[in-house]
């Protein structure tokens, strides 16, 4: 395959996510051919570790013989039914798979097909409850700094302005409660006292409270400790608002628990998950809630009690069945174990970042990590700087503004480990010499 001809097929007809595509002027797309492990391959049979698990979807690698042979199976079978009135094994086997899982309490799962739409479902789903009950809730509370998505309510109560501020006159008005700045108990409970002023304030018309626990990803991984979360759930509790947790991107074991909840043994009123839900196969999330909320919707036709939310693709069987492998996977080969040495070498590894002078901090939380360098000029690109360095010495990364941050498919090896973070250090050092 002529890789020049695809690159410029690729431009001539596509349009990038997240992407100036004038940058591709100078900075070619890449064409990859195949994945394998940890590893992407380009036409030119370069290899590549994927450091950001493809947009943190990848746990245990690409083209896992595993997840590929319940696909294949599930293929033969059953490709997709509608499911509005009609149900299929394999996301029933996932349903009580993940009830069995989650935080106590949560006993009913509403599927969409991506992280953002599960973000939608639960803010409709949490109006609409306080709605049936005969009450009118407008509003919803997050996290300064948050992100939840880019469709129009997931962006209305994220706080990341390079997303959001162009799109502000269209959006939701929502309220942003201060978030801790770090990860220590003093900085929790100056958050949660912030919250708690708001809720004394407006609490009668917040139909939910919406984080993403212990760490904001696409802000920077910023992170902050477990008693936050305990003390959200108790104020929640106290201003009977609900509480949402956005565990896209940190729930299967990426903080080091199945879910990042279990660190403060908290159970949400609704959880939303995806990405890491099908190995980072196929679109498929789902919000997991209670069955006090599930009630609130159930009745006579007549009453219109209904929660009237669809997808065309919810709950794909063949989606379900990747789910299920993922789990299969968690369950027979003790992921969540063996992470626990994986995580100690990350941890020793961000050691040599600290001497560096233009790192400010360093960071981790399970198997994410994260070093955050000086702020930079804008036109200064560091994050493109970074990216070409890595990529040149075979390694994806893709900083978030001037946070370079590792989060790998577990089946990542303590060398290839090694290998990703020296790079990293070697692409820093590399900015104080431009």
């Amino acid at each position: 395959m002529n890789t020049k001809k695809l690159i410029e097929d690729d431009l001539k007809h596509i349009w990038h996510p997240c992407t100036q595509m004038k940058d591709h002027e100078t900075l070619p797309v890449i064409p990859i051919k195949r994945g394998q492990g940890a590893y992407l391959y380009d036409f030119d049979d370069n290899r590549y570790i994927d450091g950001v698990s493809s947009w943190w979807v990848n746990l245990f690698g690409h083209c896992n013989p595993y997840i590929n042979q319940k696909i294949k199976e599930q293929l033969d079978t059953l490709e997709h039914v509608i499911f509005a009135g009609f149900t299929h094994e394999p996301i029933i086997k996932l349903s009580k798979r993940l009830c069995a899982l989650a935080p106590k309490g949560l006993e009913k799962c509403f599927y969409a097909d991506n992280g953002s739409s599960a973000i939608e479902v639960a803010l409709k789903m949490s109006f609409q409850y306080h709605k049936n009950r005969g009450q009118k809730r407008p509003l919803f509370v997050s996290l300064e700094n948050s992100y939840h998505g880019e469709t129009i309510g997931a962006l209305a109560v994220g706080d990341v302005k390079l997303y959001k501020e162009v799109f502000d006159d269209i959006l939701l008005q929502t309220i942003q409660a201060p978030v801790p700045k770090d990860q220590s108990e003093e900085s929790a409970i100056k958050a949660a006292s912030g919250l708690e002023k708001i809720f004394k304030e407006k609490a009668d018309q917040i139909s939910a409270f919406i984080i993403e626990p212990l760490i904001q990803c696409s802000g920077g991984m910023n992170m902050y400790p477990p008693l936050y979360i305990t003390l959200a759930r108790k104020l929640c509790d106290h201003y009977d608002v609900h509480l949402i947790a956005d565990e896209i991107a940190v729930g299967f074991g990426r903080t080091g628990k199945m879910f990042a909840c279990e660190y403060a043994d908290v159970s949400p009123d609704f959880m939303t998950l995806s990405k890491g839900l099908t190995g980072g196969y196929l679109p498929l999330s789902v919000v997991l809630t209670t069955q006090k909320i599930y009630d609130a919707f159930y009745g006579d036709y007549s009453e219109f009690k209904a929660f009237l939310h669809s997808h065309s693709y919810t709950g794909n069987p063949l989606a379900c069945s990747a789910a299920n492998a993922t789990l299969d996977i968690f369950e027979n080969e003790s992921i969540l174990e063996k992470n626990q040495e994986k995580i100690a070498l990350i941890g020793s590894k961000l050691e040599q970042f600290k001497t560096l002078p233009n790192v400010q901090k360093v960071r981790q939380t399970g198997m994410i990590a994260a070093v955050e360098l000086d702020v930079y000029p804008i036109d200064f690109r560091v994050n493109l700087k970074i990216f070409k360095y890595a990529f040149q010495k075979g390694v994806i990364l893709r900083p978030l503004g001037n946070v370079v941050y590792f989060m790998p498919p577990y089946v990542i090896t303590c060398k290839e480990i090694e290998t990703m973070m020296d790079v990293a250090y070697e692409a820093i050092v590399s900015l104080n010499r431009l």
